[in-house]
C-alpha cells in the first residue's frame, strides 16, 4: 500500500480515559460505516497479560520490551489471539487492566506496538479507539473525538459490566483504580492522555451509547 493510498483512507479516532465507553462506541461507529475497527487497548492488555504470565515487572523495561516485540498478536472480530492463544477473556480482567496502564507508560512498549496499530489501516476506512490514536498513531485522521465521562459514572459502568460477566467487584476500589489509572495516563512522559488538536469533545456522563454514536456520525458527515 502506497503512502498516498494510506493518507486517503479515512480514519476516525476516539480517545479518552478508561471506561469512558470508547470501545463500544467505536465498534458501533465502525459497523454503521462499514469500516474496520482497532481496539488499541486490547493490544496493550495483551502485552500486560504476557508480562504477567512471564513474571516480568513493569519497571523492567528491557525484558518487557523484548517480550512485547516477540508477541504475535492478531484480532479476529472480538477475539484476541496472542501467540496463537485466545486471550480474549484474560485481557478483560481488572488485573490486566491495571497492568496495561503500567505497561503503556513504558516508552519502548509504545514504540513496539506503534507499527502493529498502524497496520490496521485498511480500506474502506478505520475507527480506532485508545489513548493516543489522534495524537500519535493516526494524526492524519479525518475526525478526532475525545470521549469522556465523570470518574464516578465510569466506575459505576465498569462495576455493572463486571457483575454482569460474573466477576466480583467493589465500586469504591474500582473508582480508586480508575482515578489512579487516569493520573498515570495523563502524566506519563510519552504520549500522555490528552485531546488531540482539533478533536471534538463529548462527555457521555448523561448520554446513551446511541446518542454518542449518532453525534459522532453527524460530525463525520460534516468532516
Amino acid at each position: 500500500m502506497t503512502v498516498m493510498t494510506v493518507m486517503t483512507i479515512p480514519v476516525i479516532t476516539i480517545d479518552g480515559p478508561s471506561a469512558s465507553g470508547k470501545g463500544t462506541v467505536a465498534a458501533r461507529v465502525a459497523e454503521r460505516l462499514g469500516f474496520h475497527y482497532l481496539d488499541s487497548g486490547a493490544l496493550y492488555r495483551a502485552a500486560a497479560v504476557a508480562s504477567i504470565h512471564a513474571g516480568i515487572d513493569p519497571q523492567d523495561e528491557p525484558r518487557l520490551v523484548e517480550r512485547v516485540r516477540s508477541l504475535q498478536l492478531r484480532c479476529a472480530g472480538e477475539r484476541v489471539l496472542m501467540d496463537g492463544e485466545d486471550v480474549s477473556a484474560a485481557i478483560r480482567t481488572e488485573e490486566a487492566g491495571v497492568r496495561s496502564s503500567q505497561v503503556a507508560a513504558v516508552p519502548g512498549v509504545r514504540a513496539a506496538l506503534l507499527d502493529l496499530q498502524r497496520g490496521f489501516l485498511q480500506a474502506p476506512g478505520l475507527v480506532a479507539d485508545g489513548r493516543d490514536m489522534g495524537t500519535v498513531v493516526f494524526p492524519q485522521a479525518r475526525l478526532k473525538v475525545f470521549l469522556t465521562a465523570s470518574a464516578l459514572i465510569r466506575a459505576q459502568r465498569r462495576h455493572k459490566q463486571l457483575i454482569e460477566k460474573g466477576f466480583s467487584a467493589n465500586l469504591d476500589a474500582l473508582l480508586r483504580d480508575l482515578q489512579e489509572r487516569d493520573e498515570r495516563d495523563r502524566s506519563r512522559a510519552v504520549a500522555p492522555l490528552a485531546a488531540a488538536p482539533g478533536a471534538r469533545e463529548i462527555d457521555s456522563s448523561t448520554l446513551t451509547i446511541v446518542q454518542v454514536v449518532d453525534q459522532i456520525l453527524r460530525w463525520y458527515a460534516q468532516a
